[in-house]
């Protein structure tokens, strides 16, 4: 059996809390997470909840997606990577644990649509 993609889910805690209140940063930190897994974004949509507040967004790939939603009062983010073909998860969660300052993350993946080959 061999997946079509793969879903990491990762929940990152003990962030600092201007870094995912910081809106322009989460932008940028996708964005870079995107590029080392060697996705091609097709689009982004990012919504600030105001100053102090969280950040949700997401980055629509030709491999699928990668969304980041942010608990600044709580030092925690929920972040979806869902990639299809080559794209490199880790390299991805590396750039974002990075970015964002995580001091602990937990992650499970998941097979999605698996095909017998």
């Amino acid at each position: 059996m061999s997946p079509l993609g793969e879903h990491l889910l990762a929940d990152l805690y003990d962030c600092p809390a201007a870094a995912l209140a910081d809106a322009a940063g989460v932008e940028q930190a996708l964005y870079a997470a995107a590029r080392a897994a060697g996705a091609q974004v097709l689009a982004g949509h990012f919504h600030h909840f105001g100053p102090g507040q969280g950040v949700t967004g997401v980055l629509l790939l030709a491999e699928s997606h990668i969304s980041i939603h942010s608990w600044p009062e709580h030092g925690y983010a929920a972040v979806d990577l869902f990639l299809c073909g080559h794209a490199a998860h880790q390299a991805a969660l590396a750039v974002l644990q990075q970015r964002l300052q995580v001091g602990r993350t937990e992650q499970r993946c998941v097979a999605r649509g698996q095909l017998s080959v």
